[in-house]
């Protein structure tokens, strides 16, 4: 399948992808975890690629979360490193598309090189407007979730915020994300059909989909079917198929 045969009509406005199964890639191959992040880098140029031609205007890749810090310290240095080359070497790529670059997560806990790189990427795609691409870096739920509490709670004891009047917008205004709508569709590669602590607030209502993929292998073919698997889906809010109905007619 590819991008010619979706439906451009009913495309997801933002799309979520955990991008799993680089570890078990390698080790198939008798290689490193690194070996298996590096050719990962293709299948996110593909996902990337993919998500432009079709239109989709958010795209948010899980790259490294809070619980990756506790990994072998020789794998985090590396995927630092590899994070730093690849920035520097797909801003080109990002202007020529018309590309924004944001980032979301504890992002002051990154080495200082890797900030300072990703900083730049995000300042010179600024003005870039067909698509945002959101990297979740030093990122989790919960993390997000508390770091929100904090600063809610320090603006309920300044007063700029009165309990009782707290509301989903008030707590979604707290949040790293909040300048983005929730996304449409969340895709998990590798098999695995768990959320591993990745945009808990914001998917709701998300449709998730699942692959066998290991995600070095994934390419724009299978992004596609994802989309059009969602397609299928009837989105319905709590609501039931004969409301959505009428309200339509």
């Amino acid at each position: 399948m590819n991008t010619a045969e979706i439906d451009k009509t009913r495309i997801p406005e933002h799309i979520a992808v955990i991008m799993d199964g680089n570890g078990r890639w390698a080790k198939q191959k008798g290689k490193s975890r690194l070996f298996g992040h590096k050719n990962g880098v293709r299948a996110v140029r593909e996902t990337i690629e993919a998500a432009a031609e079709l239109g989709v205007k958010y795209l948010t890749l899980y790259a490294f979360s809070t619980e990756n810090w506790n990994r072998p310290k020789a794998e985090v240095s590396g995927l630092m490193e590899l994070l730093v080359i690849t920035i520097n070497k797909e801003i080109k790529t990002l202007m020529e598309n018309n590309i924004a670059l944001k980032a979301i997560g504890d992002l002051h806990s990154l080495p200082e090189r890797c900030y300072k790189e990703l900083m730049r990427a995000i300042r010179e795609t600024a003005g870039n407007s067909k698509m945002t691409l959101i990297l979740a870096l030093s990122y989790s739920s919960k993390w997000e979730l508390v770091n929100a509490a904090n600063n809610l709670a320090r603006d309920v004891k300044s007063g700029k915020v009165i309990p009782g009047e707290i509301t989903e917008d008030t707590i979604n205004s707290y949040l790293p994300a909040s300048a983005f709508p929730d996304p449409e569709l969340l895709i998990r590669t590798s098999g695995e059909h768990r959320i591993s602590n990745f945009l808990l607030w914001q998917i709701a209502y998300a449709e998730l989909y699942f692959t066998d993929k290991l995600w070095p292998d994934f390419r724009k073919d299978d992004f596609c079917h994802a989309i059009a698997d969602y397609q299928k889906r009837e989105r319905r809010f709590g609501k039931t198929s004969e409301q959505l109905v009428n309200s339509e007619n």
